[in-house]
């Protein structure tokens, strides 16, 4: 292990510097997070933490109470409106990727993986951040597909044997186990160059105007290297078989704002930027999706031990296996419920004050990802 990783694994590593241009802003530093405080109603705070120590995650979970259908006198579908935005965000992949002007094998490759489904969190955190602000869905249809692809490059990535070794992906084979590591590389490698050419092509067309699209292009490059997924992916392979202890809880939630609450804030606030949103808005909507990207990777940890391959499409137990450090590892499983609660409670605090019938989507999404099974 290096002398810099040691250094993350010891004492939690430094937050990342602010990024000046275009009003474009870092996640929270690593010292806020672990002061695991919001100014909000101590109620609402109680509320979601009970209730996650009170949930069973996994096949069994208890989900009552995610889904509110009544929002200002008006009833809201959550589900049907996920669908939906999956649904659009699929067929516009699938026409992106046909006719690519490489080999077959490679083309397989890419679209085996990026059209397996997924729950696709990112693109539609993008097109309800942007409908939130007032935008049209349309234009942030060409960000919502290149975050899949920068999600699904990470993926392919990740899963290949000299990175985490996982076999099964959303209930199949690996794209390494498919198509062999090499082509598995290189198809990760062209859907990330292929995500900042489909946004800078695409916009336009779909009524974003050229600075808004810099300005996105400028959050998805930040979020896929050095200040997101790279830089996560670096700490998170150093910390793979440590000692017991020997890996901070600051160093943990460094692996995990980068690696996956990164790139659910350039999800959103790319939406909201191509959306025509101000910058105030912008920053709310930031912090509401760097609370949600952490939820996620405390909910999958909690799966993680809880879950089955069967059922949540993915190997489990992995991660006790290799030694990481994880959620329930480092806080134990009320512990980690108790922070899944509070993450919830913050991600929701952030979207007070924004039109009640607009800011349902990611209001339901907050809670449908506390208490997914999956």
């Amino acid at each position: 292990m290096n002398n810099l990783a040691s250094c993350f694994l010891q004492h939690g590593a430094p937050s990342a510097q602010s990024f000046k241009s275009f009003h474009v802003q870092r996640s929270p530093s690593l010292h806020s997070l672990e002061r695991r405080s919001v100014s909000m109603p101590r109620s609402r705070t109680a509320d979601h933490a009970a209730t996650a120590a009170n949930a069973t995650i996994g096949p069994h979970a208890n989900t009552q109470g995610v889904d509110v259908t009544v929002v200002s006198g008006t009833s809201f579908d959550f589900e049907r409106y996920l669908s939906a935005k999956a649904r659009a965000v699929h067929d516009a992949l699938d026409l992106a990727l046909q006719g690519l002007p490489c080999p077959e094998v490679l083309s397989e490759s890419m679209r085996y993986s990026v059209l397996a489904g997924g729950k696709r969190v990112c693109p539609v955190v993008a097109i309800a951040a942007c409908e939130l602000v007032g935008g049209p869905a349309a234009a942030a249809v060409p960000v919502a597909c290149a975050l899949e692809m920068i999600h699904t490059a990470s993926l392919i990535h990740d899963d290949m044997s000299y990175m985490d070794d996982g076999a099964l992906r959303r209930g199949r084979p690996s794209n390494h186990v498919a198509f062999g590591e090499p082509t598995a590389l290189l198809a990760g490698d062209a859907l990330l160059a292929l995500a900042f050419e489909h946004v800078a092509r695409g916009s336009a067309g779909a009524g974003a105007p050229a600075d808004r699209a810099l300005r996105a292009i400028v959050e998805l490059g930040s979020a896929a290297g050095v200040g997101g997924i790279a830089a996560g992916q670096v700490v998170d392979m150093a910390s793979e078989g440590a000692p017991s202890g020997s890996v901070s809880l600051a160093a943990l939630e460094y692996i995990h704002v980068h690696k996956t609450a990164r790139l659910v804030e350039a999800a959103a606030v790319s939406g909201a930027v191509v959306g025509g949103g101000a910058d105030g808005e912008v920053e709310r909507i930031r912090r509401y999706a760097h609370f949600l990207g952490l939820l996620h990777q405390v909910v999958d940890d909690l799966l993680d031990v809880t879950g089955t391959p069967e059922h949540i499409g993915k190997m489990t137990g992995k991660d006790a296996a290799a030694g990481k450090a994880t959620y329930p590892r480092l806080m134990g499983m009320e512990g980690t419920r108790a922070y899944m609660g509070e993450l919830l409670a913050k991600a929701e605090a952030e979207l007070d004050g924004f039109d009640a019938a607009r800011v349902a989507p990611l209001r339901h999404l907050a809670r449908f990802m506390a208490y997914r099974q999956h």
